[in-house]
């Protein structure tokens, strides 16, 4: 079962009834002490996955750790470009990916891309992604557009810069991420990439996010871990 809007909008109605059932359950039972019948909340019953199928990567060649201490490591979530096309808020990963790739070349330096099947949290992504990397910078990027920039010796949460509003992140941010990322490398003064914050993005893409999540989290595979990925 494919992520579509239906299915946004079904989950979506499902958590407002609830939510609203609760606040007048509260309500009558402050009144009266009766609690009203439960309202008609849209069935979510043997949607056990997302996505029916699981892409298997087995033939895929294992990723292995870069010599050249140019490269910067673009690690992607394991639904990337294929069970998720598109970011939360609607860009392509082909854009997506094409533009980090770009900025980090537009500073001299080159970008490798690998698919990580163990975690589908963004820090240990990149956090994966650098310790393959030659240069020790690597780049996470979820398929939802949750992006991070790590550096191989770092804790996992102690990352360089994170970008965790994928709702309202642009190409020119994505490219501006692969510049940032390439100057670490080169050992340059960095100017952190300002991002814009919108408290109501929370809410309002909640449960897409928690889709997408999911989606992306079926797709695991930790015995293969990581492979060479070039957007097949």
């Amino acid at each position: 079962m494919q992520i579509n809007e239906e299915l946004v909008r079904q989950i979506t109605n499902a958590v407002l009834s609830q939510m609203s059932q609760a606040g007048a359950s509260s309500a009558s039972g402050n009144a009266s002490g009766s609690v009203p019948s439960s309202a008609e909340v849209p069935s979510m019953a043997g949607r056990d996955r997302i996505n029916e199928e699981k892409t298997s990567y087995a033939d895929y060649p294992r990723a292995k750790k870069g010599t050249d201490p140019k490269e910067v490591v673009i690690g992607v979530g394991a639904a990337f470009q294929k069970e998720i096309t598109k970011t939360i808020c609607g860009i392509p990963l082909d854009d997506v990916l094409r533009n980090v790739k770009a900025g980090i070349e537009e500073e001299g330096m080159t970008p490798r891309v690998v698919k990580i099947l163990d975690t589908s949290d963004v820090c240990f992504m990149a956090l994966e992604a650098a310790k393959l990397s030659g240069s020790g910078i690597g780049v996470g990027i979820q398929s939802k557009g949750t992006t991070v920039i790590h550096q191989k010796d770092l804790y996992p949460l102690s990352n360089l810069e994170l970008f965790p509003q994928a709702p309202l992140m642009t190409l020119e941010t994505y490219r501006q991420i692969g510049q940032n990322a390439a100057k670490y490398v080169k050992g340059e003064q960095v100017v952190p990439i300002p991002c814009t914050n919108d408290p109501m993005s929370r809410p309002k893409y909640q449960v897409k996010a928690a889709l997408m999540h999911i989606a992306e989290t079926e797709q695991l595979d930790p015995e293969v871990g990581a492979v060479e990925w070039e957007g097949r």
